[in-house]
């Protein structure tokens, strides 16, 4: 099966439970009908990106959905926490791409969707054999590669949120979310 499809969805929960809380961000990012399989981080090649209502537009509840999530929860009071999916799509519309997961604490939504993004264009350049030096600030890479022509895309999908003040649970989700799949015949 190879996605025809991907979306990309974000949200944020708050609920005493942690269990609860995850409910309730993917309930914010419209996906929680779903029966969700979380897959490592290819972007099929020729995998056209809609929009998050065209997605669930084809999908119903209690479908078998795979994605590639990114979560992160907290109940420390005023802890800051993010999760990111970053994704990378090279030129040739033949190759795969990558979708890169980022979780954390203490970063800005802004700082982790950076790095989740890079992080993905990092894994892309490297099967492409782009020389870059990965010291070097994420926008002088992200011009190199745009510049190659290797690297066509890249961006992220980030939910950030500060954990509410009384210790409530709150978790962050970030997802691309695969539809359409059809079978592939092995020769």
């Amino acid at each position: 099966m190879v996605p025809k499809y991907v979306f990309f969805t974000n949200g944020v929960g708050i609920h005493r439970e942690k269990l609860a809380s995850f409910e309730a961000a993917l309930r914010d990012a419209g996906i929680e009908k779903f029966n969700l399989v979380r897959v490592s981080s290819i972007f099929p090649p020729g995998c056209k990106i809609i929009t998050r209502k065209k997605g669930l537009e084809r999908l119903l509840p209690g479908q078998i959905v795979f994605c590639v999530m990114a979560d992160a929860a907290t109940n420390e009071p005023g802890r800051l926490t993010a999760a990111s999916i970053g994704l990378a799509i090279p030129g040739e519309g033949t190759r795969y791409g990558y979708l890169s997961e980022h979780h954390s604490f203490g970063e800005t939504g802004k700082k982790a969707g950076d790095y989740a993004e890079d992080l993905a264009a990092q894994m892309l350049a490297t099967t492409l054999g782009l020389e870059f030096d990965p010291e070097s600030a994420w926008d002088q890479r992200k011009e190199i590669y745009r510049m190659s022509g290797q690297i066509v895309e890249s961006r992220n999908v980030t939910q950030s949120a500060q954990c509410n003040k009384n210790g409530l649970w709150t978790t962050c989700v970030a997802c691309a979310v695969f539809v359409g799949h059809t079978p592939v015949d092995i020769p």
